[in-house]
């Protein structure tokens, strides 16, 4: 049963990485993403890695949320930005996205609670012996890739910079740009 689970989950992750590629609004595309590291952190729990599960979700579900957010906030334009949000999100636009999320909800209560220790072990590999700790992951993040770490630190620094500069109005660079002249 966990195969067939393994399957459909599988399928959701390729339909929902097409539909972000393919859809012409943002929005639905943001949607479309989280649905698809939902399932990917479904697939990493059914592996029996279920801190890599909790990291997928936390990381990526929680960090591409939280970017719309801010970017939603940077570019707020008053009442003209809230009746175009009101125009973009309909209900009726966002069913694939809620019908994936919830097949994936059923499917991971299923396992939950329905799936016996026995079946469940027999799906993850036999690691016991490499069984491998948040402190290992600790040491390793910052040990011998601590400079990944603060290059990859860096990087979403000068993308949040670049995002404030792209999001201010020209008006208001030009009229900084003439008062430097004075």
């Amino acid at each position: 049963m966990l195969e067939t689970i393994f399957i459909i989950t599988a399928a959701i992750i390729l339909i929902s990485a097409l539909l972000t590629i393919t859809a012409h609004n943002v929005v639905h595309a943001l949607l479309y993403l989280v649905v698809t590291m939902l399932a990917i952190s479904l697939i990493f729990f059914i592996l029996g890695a279920s801190f890599a599960a909790a990291l997928q979700i936390i990381v990526y579900a929680g960090a591409i949320m939280v970017l719309f957010i801010f970017v939603t906030m940077m570019l707020h334009q008053g009442e003209k930005s809230l009746a175009q949000e009101r125009h973009l999100f309909h209900f009726t636009t966002s069913i694939t996205a809620l019908t994936l999320s919830s097949l994936l909800f059923f499917e991971l209560i299923y396992m939950l609670f329905f799936t016996s220790a026995d079946t469940a072990n027999s799906m993850v590999t036999a690691q016991s012996s490499a069984i491998i700790t948040v402190k290992d992951i600790g040491k390793q993040l910052y040990g011998p890739y601590s400079l990944l770490v603060v290059i990859s630190a860096l990087m979403l620094l000068s993308a949040l910079i670049t995002a404030i500069h792209i999001s201010k109005s020209p008006a208001t660079i030009q009229i900084k740009a003439k008062g430097d002249n004075l």
